[in-house]
């Protein structure tokens, strides 16, 4: 499994539904599951923060490629570099044909292993909705633990799994 960044270029191919320009920026076939509502509220919001903070690139949310296959499963990432307490929370989505093929898994075991090897993070942060049971299952095990919830503008209730590194 590989991760591609995505460029504000791709970003705003994606938000103006042009999949042949932003699969041509990021060099990968992005599929139609990249112009949801759901991703395109991510894509404006990664966007906005590429703009004020270019540096935080390679933390923000990437094409996610199944090798050998070349199959863009999904698009996975933090959401921004570790903050002043060495904290980084992350997130991940599975495009629905390739889910339960241990893909979302595997996109959180390669997000683990990044935030690990950057000395500046010291907690590894998930917020899932109690009703996600499929991401519950995904990070069970994992080491995650539950912390406490928080309410999300977008999502509403979360639950909030942390990790110390």
């Amino acid at each position: 499994m590989r991760f591609v960044e995505l460029s504000s270029k791709t970003m705003i191919a994606l938000l103006q539904d042009d999949l042949a320009r932003a699969s041509a920026e990021a060099g990968v076939a992005l599929s139609e599951y990249f112009v949801t509502d759901t991703a395109k509220w991510v894509w404006r919001y990664r966007l906005d923060q590429l703009t004020s903070d270019p540096g935080c690139a390679g933390w923000l949310t990437q094409a996610v490629v199944a090798e050998p296959e070349g199959a863009v499963v999904g698009y996975a990432g933090f959401h921004g570099p570790p903050d002043e307490v060495g904290m980084v929370e992350l997130g991940y989505s599975v495009v629905p044909v390739h889910r339960r093929q241990g893909y979302a898994r595997a996109m959180l075991a390669a997000l683990v292993q990044r935030a690990v090897a950057e000395a500046r993070v010291r907690t590894v942060r998930v917020t899932i909705s109690p009703d996600n049971t499929a991401s519950l299952a995904t990070i069970s095990g994992c080491g995650f633990v539950e912390v406490g919830e928080q309410w999300d503008e977008e999502d509403g209730l979360e639950l909030i799994f942390e990790m110390p590194v």
